[in-house]
């Protein structure tokens, strides 16, 4: 019936780019085994951003959204008569629209979560579990699943049964069986293989959804398990969908990032994997051991990652190739389709109306909660510059967390000791895109600026800590900066594209009386990294962080400190050094976007001087002498560089996709 559907439903969908056709193979002749192409079509890390509409900005963007991607999808069908959709995972959380369906108007029994209505008319063949699925706790992510009508696959999550015994928290894998036309027009049936794996690290960014409930097994060895496996009962072709991400180097027991060692597992004939938002294939994995980027391929497998919020769609073409009773992979093309040319920031395919039509309700819906007045602003806030230096959007959050821990602490033991906030930028371009940033204009704040403010629905955590962990804490948020050479070029950049802007984290205290910031220390980027960007001691010896001190007094390894973060990095989230679970104090039930929420809405009004707080900071890069900083951002930055706080920074240069190389004045 699914299919019947997508049929009927072809005319509904417009048409993407042309395109030269997919693999060509010669006809079948009676002296020549059976050839057959196969097209395999993959979404992954949609967030939720199934219209492309931006929540944050309230307007329509041509920078991603499923809506798009379906107009390739339907192109792309169209070129192979044989051919299958998956979607690789984190789905159902993402943006405002997920927040919505999960926590402000929750899912009713016997109701259809958006994304699905708009997954099953699609005609998707089967789909994985991505770790954020998870954040919403098990009870939701069980039943949003009910209401797709194609199966998922999860294989490396395990939970107690009636008896006690371990078993599959899901459906670990498929076997589809379809029928499909070879290139003699012979109608060949076969069974394809659908596996899924998650990052074992699950369980500890959704501990509190998760722990005692069930756990995660290494990923590949759980494929090296149940792959021959999927062989002994008939599979012809296996197609693993791996929710993780691809490093250059070897990963060891429950990595997170393992489509390399994947690829090397025997059985898997192709490899469709996400989680990194990043692109495969692309020059960003040239280099990378076993890549070939010109096919494709992994270790020799096809493989293909399409980016995030359906900014690419992956096409994989397989020719196959029949000997015997085995289908086997003669020849393969992986690539990638854009649904905007990031250089000239033209649209290169329209919305499909049907994303529109399908969730109108849930859209609106969003929108009207989105829009509701919280506090006034008389000062921009927005986060191009928050890698650089102390920014308003990451403060503001810092402030809001500060006020809740003061009023938690209240009456307990806990109070009287020194009270911390830490505090990332969310938004911060980069791999997400040099649109994505927070950029709120003076004026009313609505629920939506909140949203941007702080993207994610996490929940307060409080840890308490000695002087020198937090000393380690900052050394591993200072790895963002690349090593800077007093005696190399004159100029020189700044940041390491590799480093998560959200792993940035930024310790603040509340400011002592005569304005001076609670907490202050520098950074020394001549120095070299303590920590690489996965938490990995490189360099003992190496110290950026100097002159830490807690209200103008350096801070002593033994003083004890509450700090205030969210359950991603209290359980170790971003492989902080000594950051998990047995240091946390205050298990809070509020979400850290409420507490935002809260404190805006009791100052009402932000004041125009409120940016020029940051004139002492309560961070700051040393500078270099002989070298100039420069780094990249979005060039709407641009547009903030009179105000005060932005005094040391200065314009370079602007550049066609939307960024702009800054550079940073002493």
């Amino acid at each position: 019936m699914r299919r019947i559907a997508s049929l009927a439903l072809s005319s509904f969908f417009a048409l993407g780019l042309a395109w030269s056709g997919p693999l060509q193979a010669a006809p079948a002749t009676p002296s020549k085994p059976a050839t057959l192409k196969l097209r395999l079509l993959q979404t992954s890390d949609l967030h939720m951003n199934l219209l492309n509409y931006d929540y944050y900005q309230d307007r329509e963007t041509d920078d991603y959204g499923l809506a798009k991607t379906i107009t390739l999808i339907q192109r792309a069908r169209s070129e192979a008569p044989n051919h299958l959709l998956f979607d690789n995972g984190d789905l159902l959380q993402g943006n405002p629209l997920g927040d919505l369906v999960a926590r402000i108007q929750p899912l009713r029994e016997g109701d259809t979560h958006p994304a699905y209505k708009v997954l099953n008319l699609l005609g998707v063949d089967a789909a994985n579990v991505g770790n954020h699925e998870f954040n919403y706790g098990l009870p939701f992510l069980r039943q949003a699943l009910a209401g797709a009508s194609f199966p998922y696959v999860s294989a490396n999550v395990m939970e107690r049964g009636v008896q006690g015994r371990l078993q599959h928290a899901f459906t670990p894998y498929v076997l589809l069986q379809r029928q499909f036309k070879d290139e003699a027009g012979r109608t060949q049936t076969l069974k394809i293989g659908v596996i899924g794996f998650v990052p074992p690290q699950i369980m500890q960014w959704d501990r509190r959804h998760l722990q005692g409930r069930v756990e995660a097994r290494d990923i590949v060895e759980t494929a090296r398990a149940l792959v021959p496996r999927m062989r002994a009962q008939g599979a012809d072709l296996v197609v693993a969908l791996a929710h993780s991400g691809f490093e250059k180097t070897e990963q060891g027991h429950l990595a997170e990032n393992t489509v390399a060692e994947l690829a090397r597992v025997p059985g898997i004939d192709a490899l469709l994997f996400g989680h990194a938002h990043a692109e495969f294939p692309s020059a960003q994995f040239a280099g990378y051991p076993g890549v070939d980027l010109v096919q494709g391929r992994i270790h020799g497998v096809p493989a293909a990652m399409p980016g995030r919020w359906g900014d690419h769609l992956a096409v994989v073409d397989l020719e196959l190739q029949r000997q015997g009773r085995r289908w086997t992979v003669q020849h393969s093309r992986a690539e990638l389709r854009p649904i905007l040319d990031r250089a000239s920031r033209r649209a290169l395919v329209k919305a499909d109306p049907m994303v529109a039509h399908v969730i109108a309700r849930e859209h609106a819906d969003t929108l009207q909660a989105l829009r509701a007045p919280v506090a006034h602003s008389e000062v921009a806030i927005h986060s191009y510059f928050s890698q650089v230096q102390p920014s308003l959007a990451v403060d503001l959050v810092a402030r809001a967390q500060l006020s809740y821990l003061e009023r938690a602490v209240q009456g307990t033991a806990l109070e009287g000791l020194p009270l911390l906030s830490a505090a990332a930028p969310f938004k911060a371009g980069g791999r997400q895109g040099w649109n994505f940033y927070t950029d709120i204009p003076p004026g009313p704040l609505a629920a939506k600026h909140v949203a941007d403010l702080y993207l994610y629905p996490n929940q307060i955590k409080v840890l308490k800590l000695t002087g020198a962990e937090l000393r380690e804490w900052l050394e591993m948020s200072a790895g963002q900066f690349r090593r800077i050479d007093p005696a190399g070029p004159a100029e020189q950049e700044l940041l390491d594209d590799d480093f998560r802007a959200y792993n940035f984290d930024s310790l603040y205290a509340a400011p002592l009386a005569d304005g001076r910031p609670g907490l202050s220390y520098t950074i020394d980027v001549r120095q070299p990294a303590r920590y690489s960007a996965e938490g990995k001691l490189l360099q003992p010896q190496a110290r950026r962080i100097g002159d830490l001190r807690y209200q103008g007094r350096p801070i002593e390894d033994q003083a004890d400190f509450l700090v205030i973060t969210n359950h991603y990095r209290a359980s170790g989230g971003g492989g902080f050094p000594g950051l998990n679970a047995s240091k946390v104090v205050i298990d809070a039930p509020d979400e850290n976007r409420e507490a935002v929420a809260a404190y805006l809405s009791g100052l009402g009004r932000l004041p125009a001087d409120t940016a020029g707080a940051q004139a002492l900071p309560a961070w700051r890069l040393l500078p270099v002498p002989g070298v100039q900083l420069k780094f990249r951002s979005g060039a709407a930055g641009a547009e903030h560089l009179k105000r005060a706080d932005t005094a040391g920074i200065v314009l370079i240069e602007r550049l066609p996709d939307g960024s702009a190389w800054y550079r940073l004045q002493p």
